[in-house]
């Protein structure tokens, strides 16, 4: 038996899982690391720790999957995509990374420069102009690290997403690439030509040498080459030394970001196809085939993969806050133990009573793309209590979801009679029965949570020859709970109408 070595490099931990020839991804084994909060609105990382991550779930994959040695075909990753890193060529973060999720950088993207370019940013890169993207978070390093701009312009400094930087860790520096996926996601990237603008670069005072190198999600970006040395200064036993000088000489065939990896882990490879994750945000996204449709409504165009030179787009809609108002409704309100909780606080009552949260925690995302709008409550009255403000926080994922995908039937005139679901989040059977009811559509969740892993390993072992076609990874694909839509269009209509004036009081909140 062959396996493939997945990694999922997520907002919050790592995960590592083995993908057999025959479809069977197994157990993954899961590293958390910190969060950084150094002011309000600031999210970073420690892409040190990133990588260590990396090493740390391999190490207890391998040991809990013995057999697997000298049986790995090859590796596949995937990650979160618009995290930035700033390292040196011998692989040293400069600083901490910027997270995705982090506003720091809202003030730029109010420049007059680049107001001026929003239009040609859309029409180009598929994105809008948002903190979000990586371009602003590079501006934001080369202009507060002392000496980065001229270390960049001279080749003593690189910028890049998480899977560039892990790529160039794993092989030793011998290979600095990016897949399209994750390039799609820098506002640099001209989706169409599948390289980078030069006019962006430009505006956005970013060295082109500097940055990975776009490439095709499935491809060879060189073999794995960690040193002993390293992983003794960093605390790893000897065990788990043996354990990762094993996958030595592995190449890395699959790269893809996280969202697109879900939608190909779905098998949803053909156009119209598409899914919702429901992670720590919730990312719906549609393939639109090998022609991209750029959104009218505020939504974003990206590459998803590209195998053997055809290149698949996808049509996507971004919350920032899913899976993190779970969160915030156990560790800052203390309203819950435990995730599980929430589905006893939800069914204890007929309704929210009126509230609605809108969890612009650190903004909203699609289709508003408003940086300084803050989170509101609504319709509170002295008959409010926890059940009711849990509920409105698990609703508030459903309107936010329904949203974008009423926005994607409107761009593409697709209306598709089921959405496949994935993610942590879809363990609420509430939510996944209140989304098809909002929708009037089936959902179908994953058998496996782990979809994004599964895509990683697809597209690495289609490179690799473990897999004939990306048509034959459809097959793979496991469906687990499925519901169908029970809620009458008036009490729809009624419920959606209740949150958009719930938004309309949050976009008030900002200063935008």
């Amino acid at each position: 038996m062959k396996y493939i070595l997945c990694i999922d490099q997520g907002t919050t931990s790592t995960k590592a899982f083995l993908l057999d020839e025959e479809g069977n991804l197994s157990q993954g084994t899961h590293v958390p690391f910190k969060q950084y909060y150094p002011q309000p609105g600031w999210v970073s990382h420690d892409a040190e720790e990133i990588y260590v991550s990396v090493l740390k779930a391999i190490a207890m994959l391998m040991k809990e999957h013995p057999e697997s040695k000298g049986n790995i075909a090859c590796m596949g990753i995937t990650n979160q995509r618009e995290t930035t890193v700033a390292f040196s060529p011998s692989g040293k973060p400069f600083t901490q990374a910027i997270v995705w999720q982090c506003r720091r950088t809202s003030d730029i993207c109010r420049r007059p420069e680049i107001r001026e370019q929003n239009r040609r940013i859309t029409e180009i890169t598929g994105l809008k102009t948002d903190p979000y993207f990586s371009a602003t978070k590079m501006l934001w390093l080369l202009e507060n690290i002392r000496s980065l701009r001229e270390r960049c312009s001279c080749g003593e400094a690189y910028l890049s997403t998480v899977d560039g930087f892990l790529v160039y860790r794993l092989t030793d520096g011998k290979t600095y690439a990016s897949d399209y996926s994750n390039c799609s996601r820098t506002m640099l990237f001209d989706i169409s030509r599948k390289a980078y603008d030069a006019e962006f670069l430009d505006l956005f005072g970013i060295p082109v040498n500097a940055l990975a190198e776009p490439t095709e999600s499935c491809a060879d970006y060189g073999q794995i080459e960690l040193k002993e040395e390293y992983l003794k200064k960093n605390g790893f036993t000897d065990d788990e030394i043996s354990d990762l000088m094993s996958v030595n000489g592995i190449h890395i065939t699959g790269v893809l970001g996280d969202q697109p990896a879900a939608l190909l882990g779905q098998g949803a490879i053909n156009k119209g196809d598409s899914k919702t994750t429901y992670g720590t945000g919730s990312f719906t996204l549609m393939n639109l085939g090998t022609a991209p449709v750029f959104s009218k409504n505020g939504l974003l165009t990206s590459c998803a993969w590209s195998v053997k030179g055809v290149t698949s787009y996808a049509l996507e809609g971004s919350i920032f806050q899913a899976g993190s108002v779970i969160s915030w409704l156990k560790d800052e309100l203390g309203f819950i133990s435990s995730p599980s909780e929430c589905d006893g606080f939800c069914n204890s009552i007929e309704d929210c009573g009126g509230v609605y949260l809108v969890p612009a925690f650190t903004g909203l995302g699609a289709p508003y793309w408003k940086p300084d709008a803050r989170g509101v409550l609504t319709g509170l009255t002295r008959g409010t209590g926890r059940a009711q403000i849990i509920r409105a926080g698990v609703e508030s994922i459903a309107y936010q979801v329904t949203e974008l995908v009423n926005l994607m039937t409107d761009d593409t005139g697709i209306k598709a009679g089921q959405m496949k679901v994935d993610g942590g989040v879809c363990a609420s059977s509430f939510l996944m029965q209140l989304q098809s009811d909002l929708l009037g559509v089936t959902i179908t969740r994953a058998l496996s949570d782990e979809m994004t892993a599964m895509g990683a390993g697809l597209a690495a072992g289609i490179e690799a020859g473990v897999f004939e076609s990306i048509d034959q990874t459809v097959g793979f694909y496991k469906a687990g709970a499925s519901y169908e839509p029970r809620m009458s269009a008036f009490e729809v209509s009624e419920k959606m109408e209740g949150y958009r004036s719930a938004v309309r009081a949050t976009l008030l909140s900002g200063n935008d």
